[in-house]
């Protein structure tokens, strides 16, 4: 399992941050590369992204845990997409806690992520993409909850 974490500490009340984290609406602020979100509950969202080719792709997702101002966990839906294709299972948790500053969060999000098939040879190139999703999540959810 390809598994990557990131942290930042975000001048921002926990409480704050988690108002963003818990509404799916809000992901088209903050989480990279989302165009939109559609047919957003609390425990079910679909998010709409534009590949490269300026095609329409859509991604669902449905919230595993959720320990209010703590923690979050969601995972893709794979079964009957294309990405069932390289991807067994796809799982990104978001961690809180009181960061150094009185009024900050110290914020940590992790991607796990089971590839499948011919994927799993690049495993490495999953992580580094991982990493650089997940710092611009952080960068850009540091933004949205500054104001």
């Amino acid at each position: 399992m390809a598994r990557t974490r990131r942290r930042r500490e975000i001048a921002t009340s926990p409480d704050r941050v988690w108002d963003v984290l818990v509404d799916p609406y809000h992901m088209a602020r903050w989480w990279p590369g989302v165009e939109r979100v559609e047919d957003a509950s609390p425990e079910e969202w679909t998010l709409v992204f534009r590949s490269g080719r300026g095609k329409a792709v859509r991604a669902d997702f449905t919230l595993v845990e959720s320990d209010p101002t703590e923690r979050l966990c969601w995972r893709q839906e794979l079964e009957a997409t294309p990405f069932e294709r390289f991807l067994a299972e796809s799982v990104t948790e978001v961690r809180l806690e009181p960061g150094r500053e009185a009024g900050a969060t110290r914020v940590e999000l992790s991607l796990s992520q089971r590839l499948r098939g011919w994927a799993r040879v690049g495993a490495f190139l999953f992580r580094g993409a991982s990493k650089r999703r997940l710092d611009e999540a952080l960068a850009n959810l540091d933004d949205v909850t500054a104001g």
